[in-house]
């Protein structure tokens, strides 16, 4: 039995000054036109904190500080792929928000918007494990 290719990814958990959460509409798979964290691959050589101001710009328009690490997940892709993905905090610092890269829409939603999106898959359940669910 060989040994699952894992992928190293990180993901930005950033809030407004509303404590709504950043989404992501995927516009690529895996999780195409499902609501996201932004996020994505970390490129060789890269640092987790450098890849995560990277992947949030490219996808939101917005340049992060990242800050503490809430959670790490594993899930599943395409031809045993398992994406490793570390989850940051991180606080908007500059940038103008708009879809970009892999994301056919990016907003900021409160906790009864995030509850009628169609997430990715375990989204919901481990934000509200991680008690990082919007207000």
């Amino acid at each position: 039995m060989t040994a699952p290719n894992v992928v190293p990814c990180v993901g930005a958990l950033v809030y407004d000054r509303r404590a709504r959460l950043l989404l992501i509409r995927r516009r690529n798979e895996p999780g195409r036109r499902l609501w996201s964290l932004p996020g994505g691959r970390v490129e060789s050589g890269e640092t987790l904190a450098e890849a995560l101001v990277r992947e949030v710009l490219e996808e939101t328009g917005l340049v992060v500080s990242p800050g503490r690490v809430v959670g790490s997940v594993e899930r599943d892709g395409p031809g045993g792929v398992v994406y490793a993905i570390t989850d940051f905090a991180a606080t908007p610092v500059g940038g103008s928000l708009r879809a970009g890269d892999d994301a056919e829409d990016v907003r900021f939603v409160d906790a009864a918007e995030l509850a009628d999106l169609p997430l990715s898959s375990g989204l919901y359940e481990t934000l509200r494990a991680w008690q990082a669910l919007p207000a």
